[in-house]
């Protein structure tokens, strides 16, 4: 008899309609487990833990539902078909991501977008038209962070004025998703950015071998990465490394990825690990040895940075559904070890806490974490509370991982909970997971459609 089974809903791979289905928890696999009745069965591992502290039953932290403060369309068909967002869905917008490109100067085997370097590229959005969806991403959100994306933003020459007009109505936190080719290459470019608003970006990072960028990406990316890391810390920009991470490809890179972000901290101020999803063209399920799930990654990080970081330092999320996501906080030391800062989860009051409660404390944090490290005049510690309070003002760092959905492991339970949303091109804000959510054929839910 499987240790545990609990009930919820997820789309067909074949016709993405929606079916019943339930995460089924055998000693340390957790899989997600349903049947279409025209394609099928279908079980898809989505938890596998070995470590007490990510053990399935107990990660799992309540929330009482927050409904978004505007409801855009109403619930006709049902999670997940409904998004804009609908009376359904149970947080606030904690980030909003606008693309405002569908080009890209690279051709990448695994990308949410499927963007292109050529004129096959759909027409990109106007100035104007993007303006557009700022005020009434503002309107509905009420001033959430927000992210530029794409395709490749920095493609637009007129991401500046976008950037700019962003934080004139109002947007608290701008944040640029980019692989950093362009502020390699081009002198000034960062600052520019920087100049306009930019507090953050995102930047695409994968790894330190060649091997891991040509098949992640198609180039050799590693020294550019290095000199757009060089020219964002110069324009004072805080930088978030972005890892995929895949068991076949990179795996085995996880704790070098985290040892050379703490060696280009303070610029660099944390790792976040995205598991690798399977959008786009699968005819064949993923097998099983394709997939790492966030325990996984959290047991290869303490493993592999020879316990520099513990797997149990990670905490479920504040925002979004606990099975999304986690994440600790540290400060790096003289000697580059890291000390906790975050609570450690058997510490946790694991009451029930509103859902909008942890969307703030989730925007808040990325404010602060993501952007720059605060320029402090620099004092003589007197005591040692004067330099953990030095340290804490310059020197945080930060370990976190989402796993996104694909058409295999959907949750809707999970979806609901989702803070972070795309805004169409209509103005609608729609899931992340649902966006870019993609048929076994190709054939998108929402994405182009």
């Amino acid at each position: 008899m499987p240790d545990h089974i609990s009930h919820t809903e997820s789309v067909c791979p074949e016709c993405l309609q929606r079916i019943p289905a339930m995460r089924v928890t055998n000693g340390t696999e957790t899989r997600l487990i349903k049947h279409c009745p025209q394609h099928g069965a279908f079980s898809t591992p989505v938890w596998r833990s070995t470590h007490m502290a990510t053990k399935f039953s107990d990660w799992l932290r309540p929330k009482i539902p927050s409904t978004p403060p505007t409801i855009s369309t109403t619930v006709e068909k049902g999670c997940p078909f409904d998004c804009g967002l609908c009376a359904e869905h149970r947080q606030h917008s904690c980030m909003a991501l606008i693309e405002v490109t569908w080009k890209c100067n690279l051709s990448c085997p695994v990308c949410f977008a499927s963007a292109e370097n050529n004129s096959n590229a759909p027409t990109d959005p106007t100035k104007s038209e993007i303006f557009q969806l700022l005020e009434s991403t503002m309107q509905t959100t009420g001033g959430c962070n927000l992210q530029f994306s794409g395709g490749e933003p920095t493609i637009r020459d007129d991401l500046p004025e976008l950037v700019a007009e962003a934080k004139r109505i109002g947007f608290p936190f701008v944040q640029i998703n980019t692989n950093g080719i362009r502020a390699a290459q081009e002198s000034g470019y960062a600052a520019k950015l920087a100049a306009a608003g930019v507090d953050s970006v995102f930047l695409q990072f994968d790894g330190l071998r060649t091997s891991t960028w040509q098949a992640f990406r198609n180039a050799d990316l590693l020294e550019i990465k290095k000199k757009a890391i060089s020219a964002f810390a110069n324009a004072n920009i805080g930088i978030v490394l972005v890892p995929v991470i895949s068991p076949t490809i990179n795996k085995d890179e996880i704790g070098d990825i985290i040892r050379f972000a703490i060696n280009h901290a303070p610029a660099v101020r944390g790792v976040h690990f995205q598991p690798i999803s399977y959008f786009g063209r699968y005819p064949v399920a993923p097998a099983d040895a394709e997939r790492i799930t966030l325990p996984e990654l959290a047991e290869e990080l303490e493993r592999q940075t020879e316990h520099l970081v513990a797997t149990g330092d990670f905490v479920p999320p504040t925002c979004e559904h606990a099975l999304c996501s986690f994440h600790a906080n540290y400060i790096i030391n003289d000697d580059n070890s890291l000390q906790l800062l975050s609570v450690p989860k058997n510490s946790c009051n694991c009451k029930p806490k509103p859902a909008a409660e942890g969307a703030e404390k989730a925007r808040s944090f990325v404010r602060s974490q993501w952007a720059a490290a605060e320029q402090k005049q620099s004092f003589k510690p007197i005591t040692e509370l004067d330099s953990f309070i030095q340290k804490a003002s310059t020197r945080r760092f930060a370990i976190s991982a989402m796993a996104f959905q694909d058409a295999w492991s959907l949750d809707i339970e999970r979806l609901k909970g989702c803070c972070i949303h795309v805004v169409a091109p209509d103005g609608k804000l729609v899931p992340f997971c649902a966006y870019n959510l993609t048929a076994s054929d190709g054939t998108p839910l929402y994405r182009g459609v």
